[in-house]
């Protein structure tokens, strides 16, 4: 059974699969495996990896050939579920996931730039994992105008997710800020890095559809396990 919040598994693997081909992990006009072999070896059902399938071919990034198989074809700026993620394994990829730490409601970090126009914000602290390793601490702002309350239980791994299919906000547009800082005291214990740590720091500002900043963000990153990853096309 899946933790609470957690993507559907068939769209896990469809994520996982569209992170690797843009990651150059599968590469163009690559033949995937046979369906039951591929499927024996995620240890899924072949319905499930089926499912997954159809979204890639949905997306275009399959090509099916009767009597042959399953072959990859590469595209830019597919739109997915973590379509504006950044971060990747050095490998390639690396399927995120993520665990709610706290969700508060507060008055807005002025050290964030200006976002929505509420005074208070909902804080969320994250930690993302990469296929299953510690990767980043995220410390997330979504406008208060957006949504009266805001309780763990409430979210999914993926907070863009969450925001198009419960609050009906859909995130069009990222800007991001590399930079450097210190890693918070309120970092988990699981994360491989001691609080105080100088680290790679993702200062984010997200728009929605209308242009409007209604989420900003922090994100430390482990730098011996991911990596920031921009591709341009």
């Amino acid at each position: 059974m899946l933790p609470a919040g957690s993507l559907p598994l068939h769209m896990q693997i469809s994520e996982g699969l569209i992170r690797d081909i843009a990651a150059g992990k599968l590469a163009d006009g690559a033949r995937l495996p046979p369906e039951r072999d591929m499927a024996a070896a995620m240890g899924i059902a072949v319905g499930t990896l089926r499912r997954a399938l159809q979204t890639l071919d949905a997306a275009g990034l399959l090509v099916r050939v009767q009597g042959s198989g399953n072959y990859v074809r590469a595209r830019a700026d597919v739109a997915s579920v973590y379509a504006l993620f950044r971060l990747e394994l050095w490998s390639g990829g690396g399927l995120p996931t993520a665990r709610v730490l706290s969700v508060d409601r507060l008055a807005k970090d002025p050290a964030l730039p200006p976002f929505g126009a509420h005074a208070q914000g909902h804080r969320i602290r994250r930690l993302r994992f990469l296929s299953g390793r510690p990767a980043a601490v995220e410390e997330i702002w979504l406008d208060a105008g957006r949504a009266d309350t805001i309780q763990i239980g409430d979210l999914s791994e993926s907070l863009y997710l969450f925001y198009r299919e419960k609050l009906g906000l859909q995130i069009a547009r990222a800007e991001d800020r590399v930079g450097q800082g210190p890693l918070p005291g309120w970092s988990p214990p699981e994360f491989p890095v001691a609080p105080g740590t100088p680290l790679p720091r993702i200062l984010r500002l997200s728009q929605a559809q209308d242009g409007t900043p209604v989420e900003a963000s922090f994100t430390w990153v482990d730098p011996a396990t991911a990596a920031y990853v921009a591709r341009l096309s």
